[in-house]
């Protein structure tokens, strides 16, 4: 802990977390003509916002306090409504939309995480109660949601109900499970086999199946519907769940300059669409050509941008909007 009572820890996870999703968001258009960068994206997407939405759940555990339900509005969904109009106006204005429209059901891209997260915090006055048996019901919803053809982006429901058990788990999880986690031997060098595993196995990953890892959709939806569907999300939380503990066995206690960066992991979230949506639209062949083959300069754009936008300069010009304090 620090001086100022925030978890270093959990800083230090938040800041590795968000820059796996900007390096994830730029390199999406260019993973299916290099198979290195397909390979990155598939493990990125296996883990990270799974691993966000459970120190979301580890962190909502006041969620029965006085006023808890006002304080979500204002904190998560106000800032959804604000970003979805705004987005609405940027894609019309830069082509992406050719009709201007503003339909609060449908989430914008990455918008999708804060009106399921605001979902989750009201689910949890359900689930909560039932603890760890509340759990496996989730879980079996989220595998039982994908035999519902109808299940898709519409307020995030598929999503919702597919990642909840992840936020039900950290909500459920206490310092004292962490602490017995990290107390067992060879922590980094479980962790690394860990990732090292998931990168060989993501080798061979099949590009059809990117949109089991994304859960905006039905099974109908991605291409299929057999009944043993069920069985392979099923695996997926396991496998997902197994990968986080990997990941979190690599994070570090300790602080660092770039710790302060997963503080403001929503200023990171919020604002890194405009830039790489630009660069989508707007950069030249040439330009995509030049990026999308240099590994290092993908990492340097992509920590550039957490770094400006998880900045006290940006936090203090746009904080009335993301925050609405002034």
């Amino acid at each position: 802990m620090s001086s100022s009572g925030r978890n270093l820890y959990f800083d230090n996870a938040k800041f590795v977390l968000i820059f796996l999703v900007v390096f994830g968001h730029l390199i999406s258009p260019y993973k299916n003509n290099d198979g290195v960068l397909f390979t990155l994206y598939t493990v990125i997407f296996l883990f990270h916002m799974p691993a966000f939405i459970l120190i979301s759940g580890y962190f909502s555990k006041g969620f029965q306090k006085k006023g808890y339900i006002i304080k979500a509005i204002k904190k998560i969904l106000v800032p959804y409504l604000i970003f979805q109009f705004i987005y609405s106006i940027y894609y019309y204005y830069t082509g992406v939309e050719t009709k201007f429209t503003i339909n609060f059901f449908e989430p914008h891209w990455s918008l999708w995480f804060l009106l399921s997260l605001f979902f989750w915090n009201i689910l949890l006055f359900i689930f909560a109660r039932f603890r760890w048996i509340g759990l496996i019901v989730a879980s079996l919803i989220g595998i039982a949601i994908g035999y519902w053809d109808n299940a898709g982006s519409y307020l995030s429901l598929s999503r919702t109900f597919v990642f909840f058990p992840y936020f039900l788990l950290g909500f459920l999880l206490e310092p004292k499970h962490l602490k017995k986690l990290r107390s067992i031997k060879y922590t980094k060098t479980i962790g690394l086999a860990i990732l090292m595993i998931t990168v060989l196995l993501s080798v061979s990953f099949p590009k059809d199946a990117i949109p089991w890892l994304l859960g905006d959709t039905s099974y109908a939806g991605m291409g299929v519907k057999d009944f043993h569907d069920g069985f392979l999300r099923a695996g997926q939380y396991v496998a997902t769940t197994i990968i986080i503990i990997g990941f979190l066995f690599l994070i570090p206690e300790k602080g660092f300059k770039l710790t302060v960066i997963g503080q403001r992991t929503l200023y990171v979230y919020l604002l890194h669409g405009f830039i790489i949506k630009s660069i989508d639209t707007f950069a030249p062949d040439s330009i995509h050509d030049w990026i999308s083959s240099n590994y290092l300069l993908l990492l340097i754009i992509s920590l550039s941008i957490c770094l400006i936008l998880g900045s006290y300069f940006t936090k203090k010009y746009t904080r009335p909007i993301i925050e609405l304090r002034l």
